[in-house]
């Protein structure tokens, strides 16, 4: 027996060794791919609009179409890392990444600057967490949780890290210097983790069970799937328009900006805290049940907020709260695809899965506030959110997946 045979032959019964650097070389790379293709824009942005002139809604725009290019692109990346294994995969993203921020920072009009984010996009598709939990949950199963949940934590340090960091170079040199010196960091950083550290061999799909026998075709057509799909995007929807809607919320309430980020920035750590939760939870409780209670508490944590004026404390502790619920709803959403069907699809699933969160998640802070006027303010907005939340747990009821076959 080759080396590569004995290593599939243990990934069937999850008793084998696993690649000792994939783990810290993800969190590595995913820190850093979020805090620099992500996190750096919200902090550039308004730089960049003071120095080209460009429309705030413009900039704002490459950037959301950068998020809907990464959706519907991470259905075919996903494909072929189920096929071929993330390490190409993903130092080409790396490597595409680094080209769309030269391309950003160099752009003398819009439609450069677009196409810029385009490729961004693409590069997200390719290096952030969907590729990764793709890798993980094959090389870790059945114990895949516990290294979604490290890969998770450490990806929620990148705008902790990137955000100052980049606040800091931009207050030293142009907007279009700070984008080239995070390329130079990313490329430094995650082209060569991901194409020696993912070399591993790649090890073959599980053979699949009773319960899991369906192919990819067959269950993405399935109603649980398109249910489950539904529920999913309607939450992304409501838990991306509170995040961005929060400042605007409490500023409506005569708190000040300072006293907003604070609450929004304490939220972020409770999405943290959330995540070191998530194994215990998924240990107790069933698929459906732990999915529809998820999603519910995100519309409960919502409707606190908009019927809560205050005082400062207790809305704090409420931002802390929802992020709790929003640090369970990624691994949820990471873990949706093995709980009911197994491992053997992953990646392709997954990409189905995630594509229409991922543009609701980029259609949100649009759509959030151009609803806030009309419905009479932001606590108004909150109000109707929590409406859809409640229409997305009752829809994930409507998710359960098939009984086993006989």
């Amino acid at each position: 027996m080759t080396e590569l045979d004995a290593h599939q032959a243990t990934t069937a019964t999850g008793d084998r060794s696993r690649p000792r650097a994939v783990l810290p070389a993800l969190c590595i790379t995913q820190i850093t791919s979020w805090g620099i293709v992500y996190y750096a824009f919200p902090v550039l942005n308004p730089a960049i609009t003071a120095d080209t002139g460009w429309p705030t809604g413009a900039t704002t725009a490459a950037f959301s179409a950068a998020l809907l290019i990464s959706a519907f692109a991470g259905i075919r990346v996903g494909r072929i890392i189920d096929h071929r294994g993330p390490r190409t995969v993903m130092t080409a993203g790396s490597v595409l990444g680094v080209t769309s921020l030269l391309l950003i920072a160099a752009a003398p009009n819009l439609p450069v600057f677009f196409a810029g984010w385009l490729l961004a996009g693409l590069a997200m598709a390719a290096t952030f967490y969907q590729p990764a939990f793709t890798a993980l949950t094959r090389w870790w199963a059945p114990d895949h949780v516990r290294a979604l949940t490290i890969v998770t934590l450490a990806g929620g340090l990148a705008s902790t890290l990137f955000a100052p960091l980049t606040a800091t170079l931009a207050d030293h040199m142009s907007w279009r210097m700070t984008y080239a010196v995070l390329a130079v960091i990313l490329a430094a950083v995650t082209v060569p983790a991901h194409a020696f550290a993912l070399k591993a061999p790649w090890p073959a799909a599980p053979p699949q069970s009773a319960h899991t026998s369906d192919s990819a075709i067959t269950v993405s057509r399935s109603r649980p799937f398109w249910m489950l799909a539904a529920a999913l995007t309607l939450s992304a929807f409501t838990v991306y328009a509170v995040v961005v809607a929060l400042v605007p919320l409490l500023l409506e309430r005569g708190y000040t900006t300072s006293q907003a980020a604070w609450a929004l920035g304490l939220g972020g750590a409770g999405q943290t805290l959330g995540r070191t939760l998530y194994a215990a939870l998924a240990r107790h409780t069933a698929v459906t049940a732990r999915t529809t209670t998820l999603i519910a508490l995100g519309g409960v944590t919502t409707a606190t907020l908009a019927f809560t004026p205050g005082p400062y404390t207790l809305l704090v502790a409420l931002s802390v709260a929802a992020g709790m619920v929003r640090g369970n709803l990624t691994l949820l959403q990471a873990t949706a695809i093995t709980d009911r069907w197994g491992t053997t699809h992953y990646g392709h699933l997954s990409g189905l899965l995630v594509a229409p969160a991922t543009t609701a998640s980029a259609l949100a802070p649009f759509a959030g506030a151009a609803l806030a006027a009309p419905l009479g303010g932001y606590p108004h907005l909150f109000g109707a959110l929590t409406l859809i939340s409640i229409l997305a747990a009752l829809t994930a009821l409507r998710a359960a997946p098939h009984p086993p076959k006989p």
